[in-house]
């Protein structure tokens, strides 16, 4: 049980990672830090496993593009805003109710049934996040605080349920409506960063789901 938990913090650490890239733009320091070897040799760590090497690939060369790209944290701004916070027609917007909504609006049916999960399981999630409770960043944000929680738990019974509640979150919260995400992402997204980590995204959660059914 203790290598589980061990192992349920880096899972916590990579979706509030994630979330941290679709909450906001990166800051000049942020963007310094992906060029470290700490986060190089973290990259490298994650592409080790077949499924998100792919997407460890193209991010790692986004990356090494923006280190040339001139005014890179100017333009890497500019390309979250277009993306996340302009149209639905010109950009990925990063809400559920885009994607499985009924009226195609914001907080849709969507961002109810998050507000009354994040209710049932009383958690709260990062309040810097003013979103609806359907956007990307607030559901990986509230599957990280999941995770934690689960490790809490000394009984074996509990810590099942807990991988089942999981697995249906990543399932039914975020499988549904993240592959046409990726899409749009990779549709609009010229230069490629955060499409790269939309793809990686959707690998994790999808590696995940498999692990934890394995559990």
């Amino acid at each position: 049980m203790k290598d589980t938990k061990a192992f349920n913090e880096q899972r916590a650490e990579i979706y509030w990672w994630l979330s941290s890239l679709f909450a906001k733009e990166l800051t000049q320091e942020e963007l310094d830090h992906y060029h470290s070897v700490e986060i190089r040799s973290f990259l490298t760590g994650l592409g080790e496993n077949e499924t998100l090497k792919p997407a460890i690939d193209k991010l790692v060369d986004a990356l090494n593009r923006l280190q040339t790209r001139e005014d890179a944290q100017l333009e890497l701004s500019a390309d979250f805003c277009d993306l996340f916070l302009k149209t639905d027609k010109h950009g990925a917007l990063p809400y559920a109710s885009m994607y499985i909504g009924e009226t195609g609006l914001l907080n849709d049916k969507p961002a109810k049934d998050m507000e009354e999960i994040m209710a049932k399981h009383n958690l709260v999630v990062n309040q810097d996040l003013k979103e609806p409770a359907d956007h990307i960043a607030i559901e990986l944000d509230f599957l990280g605080n999941l995770i934690i929680r689960s490790n809490e738990t000394n009984i074996e019974e509990e810590l099942e349920n807990s991988f089942a509640a999981q697995q249906q979150f990543i399932e039914q919260q975020l499988l549904t409506w993240l592959p046409k995400f990726n899409v749009k992402c990779h549709d609009v997204d010229e230069f490629g960063f955060y499409a790269s980590v939309s793809s990686l995204l959707l690998a994790f959660c999808q590696l995940d789901t498999q692990y934890l059914a394995d559990e």
